[in-house]
């Protein structure tokens, strides 16, 4: 895990690659909870038996469930520390190049492209990109905003 501690530190990592997290398991159960919560049945997600016909031979993530694991995944990679807070300010480009199937694994790594200076604080652009276990393509890549108050 990567500690930065204030201004100084998050503006000298900018450019590097922070790390990995830990690989984490997508299960149907996965895919079936976030169906049901956000209401996007699309039957290459929760049709098993149709999926299994389909272009991916089984069913897949939502690609908004992938962008969801992020907070989760990250927290292994990399803390901020000495700011009064931070909170996600949004999110400038999110691509998916490539699907998660039922039962891959995928991580996260994380890059910090920028830092500017905000009133009373800092807007932090991080790079996420969201890897699928033997796969060659990234299953998401997205700018991320954080902002803190110092």
């Amino acid at each position: 895990m990567r500690v930065l501690s204030g201004v100084d530190e998050i503006r000298g990592a900018v450019g590097q690659h922070l790390g990995h997290s830990g690989y984490r398991t997508v299960t149907q159960q996965d895919i079936d909870t976030f169906a049901g919560l956000t209401g996007d049945d699309q039957w290459i997600h929760v049709d098993t038996q149709r999926a299994a016909q389909g272009p991916y031979g089984g069913t897949i993530a939502h690609g908004l469930l992938t962008l969801s694991l992020g907070p989760r995944l990250v927290r292994e990679i990399y803390r901020i520390e000495g700011m009064r807070m931070g909170v996600n300010y949004g999110y400038d480009k999110i691509r998916f190049p490539s699907p998660v199937p039922v039962g891959s694994k995928v991580r996260v790594g994380a890059e910090i492209e920028g830092v500017e200076d905000v009133k009373g604080g800092l807007l932090v652009r991080l790079r996420f990109t969201w890897e699928v276990e033997g796969s060659p393509k990234p299953a998401c890549v997205a700018s991320m905003l954080l902002r803190y108050v110092v």
